[in-house]
């Protein structure tokens, strides 16, 4: 994997300069090594510890969250946790907006710099599409740092992509996904990045996670932003920013979102 990495570093040159204006996807595909599939254990929920920030865990708890473009709430929310109810933003998007594919979600009123992180997900019961099309999510830190979500249970798509991913970044240690239906866990540890006064970058951000209880990431160092087109980079922002849940259009739930700030 090293080595594939550092191909891909050698090529960056390459990319920026000629295949970055023909827009193609594929380029930051990366489909071999196919991480080994593993069972995960039967434990999924954590209770919130006593210095926990609770983000949900009921009906009420969805006053915590907006969209992206600072809307009210407009997923559904039960105390069984919140769906994503897919093209509900898509009226807040403009045209080229959406041709570039900005990323629409929802969205934590509080910003988070350094945080300890526990999210449960599932993806839809009945199983539609395959590949990037099916139970696709993310869990974006600050909106830009992308834990990848998905349907990665007997469902081929590009490793880099494929759930417990960091998006078009580092594949995870294994596939340690349960069946489409079932609710499974992340627990997460980002560091954010940190900038000097002239703008540039200080340290990159880092992430650290448990799948199901299973270590998929391992204190891996973030190039930089997600990017969906090219190579990710640092863009300066500030030190805290919220945390966003992703609309890709499939009706993915979650629930017991808990964070810490470190």
């Amino acid at each position: 994997m090293k080595a594939k990495l550092f191909f891909l570093f050698l090529l960056i040159p390459f990319i920026n300069s000629y295949a970055q204006p023909k827009g193609d996807p594929k380029l930051t595909e990366i489909w071999s090594p196919v991480p080994k599939v593993i069972v995960p254990g039967k434990t999924v929920t954590i209770d919130a510890p006593s210095d926990a920030i609770i983000l949900f865990r009921e009906k009420k708890d969805s006053i915590n969250w907006i969209s992206k473009k600072g809307k009210p709430f407009n997923w559904k929310a039960d105390d069984s946790g919140i769906t994503v109810v897919p093209f509900a933003e898509d009226a807040e998007y403009s045209a080229e907006e959406k041709q570039k594919n900005a990323v629409q979600g929802l969205q934590t009123k509080q910003a988070f710099g350094d945080c300890q992180l526990h999210i449960e997900w599932k993806t839809p019961l009945v199983v539609k599409g395959d590949g990037q099309g099916r139970g696709n999510s993310g869990v974006l830190f600050m909106g830009r740092y992308e834990l990848q979500i998905l349907d990665s249970y007997n469902n081929l798509t590009y490793s880099n992509g494929q759930a417990g991913s960091v998006y078009k970044q580092y594949m995870p240690m294994v596939n340690v996904c349960r069946p489409p239906g079932e609710w499974q866990s992340y627990d997460i540890i980002f560091i954010a990045p940190q900038f000097k006064n002239d703008s540039t970058l200080k340290s990159p951000a880092r992430m650290t996670v448990f799948q199901n209880g299973v270590l998929i990431q391992n204190n891996v160092e973030l190039w930089g932003s997600m990017q969906f087109i090219g190579i990710p980079k640092y863009e300066v922002h500030a030190a805290k920013e919220p945390l966003l849940l992703q609309d890709h259009r499939n009706p993915v739930s979650f629930r017991n979102i808990w964070i810490r700030e470190l």
